[in-house]
This record gives C-alpha cells, structure tokens and sequence, in this order.
C-alpha cells in the first residue's frame, strides 16, 4: 500500500488529531513535526477526493486525550523547576500514561499496519516538549549526560528536575602530616559522635578519628561556592596519614550534588581554598572537569615519586648501601599484603617494579632514599621487608633492620599520558 493510502486507513479509524495521524508516519518526509506532517496527509486525501480536508482538535483526539495540544504547557512546567539552576545542557524523558501507549496499538491495528509503525508518542512528547525548553531556557539537549534531567510524569501530573553532579579537577598538596586524605569516621561511636547519652571520648564528640582532612579542608568550599547539597571528594591513590604530599601534588575531583551554579571562576575558587585551609593543604590546576575525570583519577595508571628518611637498626657503610640500591634500581618487587593494612585489603602477593631509586647515607644509622615506582609499590615495606613480606627489600639486601621514620610523596604521573587531557575538561 501507498503512503496515502495507509493515511487513508488511519484516518478512517475517525476520532484521530493531526499529530497523532503523523506520528505514524514519523519516519517519512524529516524536517515537519507530527502534527504537520499528519495534516499534510490530510490535505492530500482531500486534495485528492475533492473535499475539504478532515480536521480533529487535539482534545477531541481518543489516541492522545489532548496530550499533542500541551507541549508548550509541559514545556513551561519544567522551565519552572530550573528558573534559579545555572545549566547548559538537558534532557526530556516522558512517562505517558499506561492507557496511551494501549491507544496506540489500537490505532495502528484497527488500521492494519505495523505495530512499530512511525514513533511511539513518547519519542514525539520528549522531543517537542525539550524543543521549547531549549528555546525557554537557552541551553541544548544532551543525550548523553546533561546537567538537568526532566521526567514529566503524565499519569500523575507531576514535572520533576534531576540535577546531575558538577565536577571540579585540580591536584592538591599536603602539607602537614596526620592529615587523611578523606573523613575518617570514628570507630568507637562509627561516626555518631556519642557512646550512648554522652559524647564519645574517643573522638571528643565529634564523630571523627582525625579533626581534618584534605577533603574537609577542600570540598566544602566548592560546595557552597557551587550552591550543592553535598560534596564527594575522588583521589588518584592515597597517602598515609603521616606522609606529605609535595611537588606537584595529588590528581583529585571533587563532585558536588546538585549545583546551582555551574560556571565559577576557578581561579578565585582556587584561591578561597587554600585560605580555608590555612597552609595544612594547597590546591592548585583548579579545572571544570565532566563526570568522566572520577573514573580517569581513580583508574588511570599512575607512578609516584617519595622522599623517605629512613633510620637503621645497625651501622651501615656505604659500600653496603650503594651495591642494595643498585640492586633495587629496576627490579620487580613481590609484595604480600602489609600487615599494617591487612585488616582492610584482601590478603595476596603483588608484583610491582621500582623504576629508579637512590639515595644517600646520612649518618652510618640514617640515610635519605628517593624512589621512582609504578602505583602500588608499597614504599614503607620496600625499605622495611615488612617481616620478609616485601622481597627484595633495603633492609633484606643490607641484613639489618630499617624503617621509614618519614615519607613525602614528590610526584603523582599518569604512566603514558598525563592525567589532565582535553577531552575531561569542561573549560
């Protein structure tokens, strides 16, 4: 059958608006709306039989029930919610009720055409609906990830907006030791700050092992200067508590909920952070950053440069100690699970190569060891052995016992490309 004589047996059904006519016919003729196309339909049918063309308002209309007639309507509604969000991109999802999409089929099988003719009213309904939010909020549809989500809700009658996450990348210095990287609950009240009725001793009420971390001397700055409900703060790996983060700093992102701004100068921000921090912890490299930097910092393969002191059981000279660097420089490391982190991480041997290192005998007890090693190395244990868990290790290749007394992080490199690229940045 023809184009027109398929319209013919649609509009013969009776009882159907334009809209609802060429949205069977969505996939012909691209560039005209449903509602255009169905009355083009229309016209050549009366054209043909010479008469003046069939016509059905939308709210006469049994396959829509006036629907086709509200876009501008819905389209207002959801322009409503966002009056007081700053966005640039959206997206339109619609929830039809049950008894339309019934409709529909009957329509298309008392025509006798394919059930899957045309678009289903729910394409048409998204997408004329988000052509008026676009015009009403001046922003473009994202398929993909936009800032605001709409659902519009027929059945209940209800228009809700879904504000996605804003993200901000920089790296950051740490530059006092006994700092987390993150919050780090209190495990004698798991957080709540009491023991019953009184405050918890452990933590003097406030819920916290440590009073500060990078997280909360960052994060809630971004937070209010992007007017969130909250803030999540995603590091590239993390130091220990007790070591510094120098150099170049840490890879992070920190994602807000729900912003109602978007577009902040970074610069500035940069600089209202590192005075709430007050010298503890220095960001720097501030960036507007997309959902896809959190995965990129938690998951790009990454090397790191520390600085440790290191202090020996024993005297050691420095022949000993040049020829056990010598034999660490770019050898493979076999690493069981250290026992200062077993109560937490999954118990099995790693393998993980030191890239470089040396180093320099203070005193015949101390010395200053720098080492360049793939993510993961475990550098404590490097020196240590750790019980023999780490081979080779500093103090396996001497024979005598050795541990860090303190250890700075110099740099934090993504191993085949850096960690800031183009394509994460929203700027």
């Amino acid at each position: 059958m023809s184009v027109l004589e398929d319209a013919r047996a649609v509009d013969a059904v009776g009882g159907v608006c334009d809209a609802c006519l060429g949205r069977v016919f969505a996939d012909r003729s691209f560039g005209l709306t449903n509602r255009e196309r169905g009355r083009a339909l229309r016209t050549a049918i009366g054209l043909e039989d010479d008469e003046e063309p069939a016509s059905v308002d939308a709210a006469d209309c049994w396959v829509c029930e006036g629907y086709c007639d509200a876009f501008d309507e819905w389209a207002e509604r959801a322009a409503s919610k966002v009056e007081d969000v700053e966005f640039e991109s959206y997206q339109v999802g619609t929830r039809p009720p049950a008894l339309i999409e019934e409709n529909e089929r009957m329509l298309r099988e008392d025509a006798g055409l394919d059930a899957d003719a045309g678009e289903r009213f729910k394409s048409e309904f998204n997408r004329e609906v988000g052509k008026r939010v676009g015009r009403l909020t001046d922003t473009e549809v994202d398929f993909e990830r936009p800032d605001v989500q709409f659902l519009l809700d027929l059945a209940e009658d209800e228009v809700t907006a879904e504000i996605n996450s804003a993200f901000v990348y920089g790296r950051y210095r740490k530059l006092e030791r006994g700092i987390p990287q993150t919050k780090w609950p209190c495990s004698a009240c798991n957080g709540s700050g009491r023991q019953g009725r009184e405050p918890c001793e452990e933590c003097d009420g406030s819920g916290y092992r440590y009073p500060e971390s990078v997280e909360q001397l960052t994060a809630p700055v971004v937070e209010d200067v992007m007017d969130g409900v909250g803030a999540t703060f995603h590091g590239a790996g993390r130091e220990d508590v007790d070591a510094r983060m120098l150099g170049t700093g840490r890879p992070f992102v920190i994602e807000i909920e729900e912003p109602r701004r978007r577009t902040v100068d970074t610069d500035r921000l940069q600089q209202d952070i590192n005075a709430f921090a007050e010298g503890k912890v220095e960001v720097e490299g501030l960036r507007l950053a997309t959902h896809d930097m959190v995965e990129r910092v938690k998951r790009h393969d990454a090397s790191k440069r520390y600085s440790a002191q290191v202090r020996f059981d024993e005297p050691v000279d420095a022949e000993s100690f040049a020829d056990a660097l010598a034999e660490l420089d770019g050898a493979t490391i076999e690493q069981e699970t250290p026992n200062r982190v077993d109560h937490r991480r999954a118990s099995k041997v790693r393998t993980r190569d030191v890239y470089e290192i040396e180093g320099e005998l203070e005193g015949s007890r101390t010395a200053t060891v720098e080492v360049h090693g793939a993510g993961g190395l475990y550098i404590k244990e490097l020196i240590s052995s750790d019980e023999g868990r780490t081979t080779p290790s500093l103090a396996g290749l001497l024979g005598v016992g050795a541990e860090v007394t303190a250890l700075d992080v110099l740099r934090v490199d993504g191993e085949d490309e850096p960690f800031e690229h183009s394509a994460y940045f929203r700027d």
